[in-house]
């Protein structure tokens, strides 16, 4: 198969590495100099500088010529930039993205936006628990290929499954984009909670800070709120019991290696949003994606008071402290 990853930040290059084992693959970058420097040293060393580029491995900053390469296109940049991608995509063709999260100002997943500006498109998403560098080195993955059409699912699994890693197909695309744009904004919410627990040992006064306990509530109840928002925009229930629901929620609200993680982390230690994504220096979706998922959550009705939460504490109307002591004194109600 000829594929062609749009975008080489970490996640785009790890799967361009992931496949290139297999298939002939060209990965595009916007900047010529980007591709100059990744031909040069056969690294990606702004986004992914552990990870060596295997010699088959095409590189390209000519867009027309990548649309002609693929049979199968790869969109891997920013929630922000999707709308403009797919514009520039031919009728009919097949193309399965990697962000996550309801686009800034109009509120639209993915799919959504497809169909809004490219209906022939043949669309999905590629999704689930996955950190870029585990999957450029090889480490046992699993992730979801979900589209309305069946044939392009399978497609997404021919492309990437492989000795290192499964995917399994989903006709729910729905549901797999709403986890993957709710799961980011949780994440940040348990950085937070871990962050306080890590400050107050470190301080010597850890028995009133958030402990482990709070982190299982907050995992908890953030799956329910994921679950209460996709079912309002009609995705199916045990999607969110699957990898790109609960699986994704738990890799990035945990691992190490996740960037809204460390968001959270940083927020609890007082510092300010520029200064932690300027630290970042990636983009970290959950900070952009919070405002649009409460937006489109309570457009629909639907509560989400972790998310909430998370929001204020990002545009500043909140702290930390504050925020936690929100959530913890809400009115008992039943669990479901």
């Amino acid at each position: 198969m000829r594929i062609t990853v749009f975008g080489a930040g970490a996640w785009g290059t790890a799967l361009a590495i992931q496949a290139a084992a297999r298939h002939e693959v060209m990965l595009w970058a916007r900047e010529e100099s980007s591709v100059a420097a990744m031909r040069a040293s056969r690294c990606n060393t702004r986004y992914l500088p552990e990870a060596q580029l295997p010699p088959g491995l095409q590189l390209s900053s000519d867009f027309e010529a990548a649309l002609r390469f693929g049979e199968l296109l790869i969109v891997a940049t920013p929630m922000a930039a999707l709308r403009e991608m797919l514009v520039r995509l031919p009728d009919g063709a097949q193309v399965m993205w990697l962000c996550k999260g309801f686009e800034a100002g109009t509120g639209l997943l993915g799919h959504e936006i497809a169909r809004a500006v490219q209906p022939r498109l043949k669309v999905g998403i590629l999704s689930g628990p996955s950190f870029a560098q585990e999957v450029a080195a090889g480490q046992p993955t699993a992730l979801v290929s979900a589209s309305e059409d069946p044939a392009l699912a399978q497609l997404g699994i021919e492309a990437f499954h492989g000795e290192r890693m499964r995917v399994y197909s989903s006709n729910d695309p729905v549901g797999v984009e709403v986890g993957g744009a709710v799961k980011n904004v949780m994440a940040i919410a348990v950085g937070i909670a871990d962050g306080l627990r890590l400050r107050a040992e470190r301080l010597g006064n850890a028995s009133q800070a958030p402990g482990l306990n709070a982190r299982a509530a907050l995992i908890t109840r953030g799956l329910a709120e994921m679950l209460r928002l996709g079912q309002s925009l009609g995705a199916r229930t045990e999607t969110f019991m699957g990898l790109s629901g609960m699986g994704d929620l738990v890799l990035t609200a945990t691992g190490d290696l996740s960037r809204n993680r460390r968001v959270g982390l940083m927020l609890a230690e007082g510092l300010a949003l520029p200064e932690i994504l300027q630290r970042l220096g990636h983009v970290a979706e959950g900070v952009y994606s919070a405002p649009t998922v409460l937006a489109r959550a309570q457009a629909n009705g639907v509560e989400m008071p972790i998310t909430a939460a998370v929001v204020e504490v990002l545009e500043g109307r909140l702290s930390v402290l504050d925020a936690i002591d929100l959530l913890m004194g809400r009115q008992a109600r039943s669990e479901h």
